[in-house]
């Protein structure tokens, strides 16, 4: 299964890499900024979560402890938390970099980039907008409204994409969606 979802992300990431070469005036990511990595819930499937461990386990050994640093002290964190979402930092973010980068979830891959959430009704604007980062040239805080033509009409959910025609090609079995903490705990 594993070898069909890296087939799978390969042919994701060309849709990816096509989606964000049409919104390229619009986003401002680059190497080091890793505002989508500090706060967040991350979902990730079983599928997607097990792909990563396989990258956790390809660490070298001094990464991997400080992996598992964060992880104790998230799940410290989250056991004194009173909010419903326990919104985090990412516990594979080491000095503002990625260290299981090409292991990261969908949500990871997908992060920064506006689409049409079909099943909402809405386009679902990455945060950062907020922070005068993607897409914030064009949106207009006070009315909520996104000022461009061209957003990409295909839902970029977890859910959707892997249950989308892509994923199907792959006959992927990804399992159930949990918050990454869930599946470390």
């Amino acid at each position: 299964m594993l070898e069909n979802y890296k087939n799978f992300l390969n042919d994701f990431d060309e849709l990816l890499k096509f989606i964000s070469q049409n919104q390229k005036k619009y986003i401002k990511c680059n190497k080091g900024c890793s505002k989508c990595c500090q706060k967040g819930d991350y979902p990730f499937s079983q599928l997607e979560f097990t792909y990563l461990t396989e990258g956790f386990i390809n660490l070298p050994q001094n990464t991997k402890i400080l992996v598992q640093q964060n992880i104790r002290n998230l799940l410290l964190d989250k056991k004194e938390s009173k909010e419903e979402i326990f919104e985090h930092q990412c516990p594979f973010l080491i000095n503002n970099e990625c260290c299981v980068y090409e292991y990261r979830g969908i949500i990871c891959r997908t992060f920064g980039i506006c689409y049409y959430d079909d099943t909402k009704g809405y386009v679902r604007l990455p945060d950062c907008v907020n922070e005068g980062l993607n897409y914030s040239q064009f949106y207009d805080k006070n009315s909520k409204t996104l000022n461009i033509t061209d957003v990409p009409k295909i839902n970029l959910r977890i859910d959707r994409v892997l249950n989308s025609e892509l994923a199907k090609k792959y006959n992927l079995d990804s399992g159930e969606i949990r918050s990454m903490l869930n599946w470390l705990t």
